[in-house]
């Protein structure tokens, strides 16, 4: 695959080759009697030639030796045969581009005249000083990146599971109440009108009001009271149903639609299937960002033995809050002819 350097890649080394040279130009300022601009000229050019081997060499050399092949061999032979090369470009050819520097009256001679061997073995650790400073830098911004990367995969993953789930939770709370809507109109019911005006005044709640990642406290009280006159519709004087809340904070935020679950479930698989006396009882607290639910109704009988079997309202519940928060609870018990839910939720805790 045909891979370009670009602009912005060869700007981010420009960024590593900056602090390379003002290290060189330290340690040339501390071994040599020389001032520090002309150490930083020096060493200006020199970086110049440093940058642009290595990032041919990271950005094209190496993604070309380690390619996968059908024989490993050749990869390993790839690599000595480019390794040899770019030891004469580090030792050689920066010997010659210091020369150019000084033939350019660039780049001025430190200390006693040396040999060539002299000086192309210190043009060497001058490379291989750079190569793994910039392997070292390079290695580490691509690991933030790629972390970078995850968690922002992370995050769109998690928002629309959260979508799907809410996309999942709002018909199957829409079908519920049309239901009863629907046996009151099997039934003749002259509160079927007044059941379908209240269900129009929670849909329009839902599609204008819970479009966004959050709503009020005060909000959606709001839709539990309607909901609630809505489903006593369906019920003579037999149901009670109590609700009360202690809240600090009327305007506090948390996920629209997140305490209806409960709400609804009390109602569907509670009180609804209970024969005699049914209630649901229904109790909301909230100091200082710690929210309590409590709602407890009416069951029939219930043997130990048996497993409390979830309804899709309560499993894309508990979902949501793994999603939204790090700090909650979520406790179901089913008594002697009473189901309780209780949750419990740090709302400073969302994540």
């Amino acid at each position: 695959m045909k891979k370009s350097l670009g602009a912005k890649r060869f700007i981010f080394y420009c960024w590593i080759g900056l602090p390379f040279m003002l290290l060189i130009v330290w340690h040339d300022q501390s071994g040599f009697d020389t001032t520090f601009l002309r150490a930083l000229l020096n060493d200006s050019w020199r970086t110049v030639y440093i940058i642009i081997v290595n990032a041919v060499f990271f950005e094209y050399t190496l993604p070309f030796i380690v390619r996968k092949r059908r024989y490993i061999i050749y990869n390993i032979f790839l690599g000595i045969v480019m390794l040899f090369v770019f030891m004469i470009v580090w030792s050689y050819g920066l010997y010659n581009w210091r020369s150019l520097g000084i033939l350019l009256n660039i780049y001025t001679p430190l200390g006693e005249p040396a040999t060539l061997k002299v000086l192309l073995t210190s043009q060497m650790a001058f490379s291989m000083g750079s190569l793994f400073f910039f392997a070292i830098i390079r290695h580490t911004f691509q690991y933030i990146q790629l972390q970078r990367a995850e968690q922002q995969l992370r995050i769109e993953k998690q928002a629309a599971e959260l979508n799907y789930l809410r996309a999942q939770t709002n018909p199957h709370f829409l079908f519920n109440t049309l239901n009863n809507i629907y046996s009151l109109a099997k039934d003749k019911s002259d509160l079927a009108p007044e059941s379908i005006l209240r269900l129009s005044k929670i849909l329009r709640f839902m599609l204008y009001e819970t479009g966004g990642d959050h709503i009020s406290i005060e909000q959606e009280l709001r839709i539990i009271n309607d909901y609630i006159a809505l489903e006593k519709l369906r019920y003579d004087d037999s149901l009670h149903v109590s609700i009360s809340h202690d809240i600090e904070d009327m305007k506090q935020v948390l996920p629209p639609l997140l305490l209806i679950p409960l709400v609804e479930n009390a109602f569907k698989h509670g009180a609804s299937e209970t024969r005699s006396q049914p209630f649901v009882d229904i109790h909301l607290f909230i100091k200082k960002r710690r929210l309590t639910f409590i709602v407890k109704n009416s069951a029939e009988s219930f043997s130990g033995d048996h497993r409390i079997k979830e309804n899709i309202g309560l499993t894309n519940l508990r979902r949501q809050l793994e999603l939204l928060y790090t700090d909650y609870s979520l406790v179901i018990q089913q008594g002697d002819s009473i189901f309780s839910a209780t949750l419990q939720i740090n709302l400073a805790s969302h994540v």
